[in-house]
């Protein structure tokens, strides 16, 4: 049983790590899905792999840092589909450090990305899926939102942003059947966290696989339930 089939779907961020585990799993479940992130040739591939598979997907270039470009991908993907039933936001950066030595351009950077990125894919994915009558956004927060250490201040203050914006969502979107939920992921396997100062041994990460499962559940609620937010965390992890 396809359990999104003929769903409208995109997925930010989805060019590797999180974002394509999701994008194979959608595609696999009978979305058609909208490939989508700054490296078209990625996307492509992404697009590729599911085509095989037998599903139905496109991609097309954008930074979500740029609100024109977002407005864009919402427009462009309902002219093609005629309708968008989920909204995963999923792309993000991680940069930054102790904060006495985080430059003003690195945080712009995570902060553009993480967070301004997260609300214009929200404000435009909202106002589609008003008019329409319904839909779901699944927004990627972290451990790091709900928490924070020494070195991560930057991408845990966008991360913890990010959840702001899909609590007050949630709340605004109930009238018009519209659910908001947020995954905080721990240490995943993909390009993300090997760039975190982080040491964890890769073979003790999670696999990105297990997020795209929590998003396919997320997607495949019933009418009138709601996950407010889901933590997965490393067995053992110390937070």
């Amino acid at each position: 049983m396809y359990r999104l089939k003929d769903k409208v779907a995109i997925v930010t961020g989805s060019s590797s790590g999180i974002g394509k585990a999701i994008a194979l799993r959608f595609g696999a479940e009978g979305a058609k899905v909208v490939v989508t992130a700054r490296r078209m040739a990625l996307c492509e591939q992404t697009v590729a792999q599911i085509v095989k598979e037998g599903g139905e997907a496109w991609a097309t270039q954008t930074d979500v840092a740029d609100e024109g470009q977002v407005e864009r991908l919402i427009r462009e993907t309902v002219a093609r589909y005629g309708r968008l039933d989920i909204l995963v936001n999923n792309a993000g950066v991680i940069a930054g450090g102790r904060l006495a030595e985080t430059t003003t351009k690195a945080f712009d950077e995570v902060m553009n990305v993480n967070l301004r990125g997260t609300f214009f894919c929200c404000r435009a994915g909202f106002t589609q899926m008003k008019q329409q009558g319904g839909g779901t956004i699944i927004n990627m927060s972290s451990v790091a939102g709900l928490q924070a250490w020494a070195g991560t201040g930057t991408y845990s203050a966008s991360k913890h942003g990010i959840l702001a914006l899909t609590k007050s969502l949630a709340d605004e979107g109930r009238p018009y059947r519209i659910k908001v939920s947020a995954i905080c992921p721990g240490g995943v396997a993909d390009e993300l966290v090997d760039a975190s100062p982080e040491k964890i041994l890769r073979s003790e990460k999670i696999d990105p696989f297990d997020i795209a499962e929590t998003a396919v559940y997320l997607a495949t609620l019933g009418q009138y339930s709601v996950v407010h937010q889901i933590v997965i965390d490393r067995l053992g992890a110390d937070w």
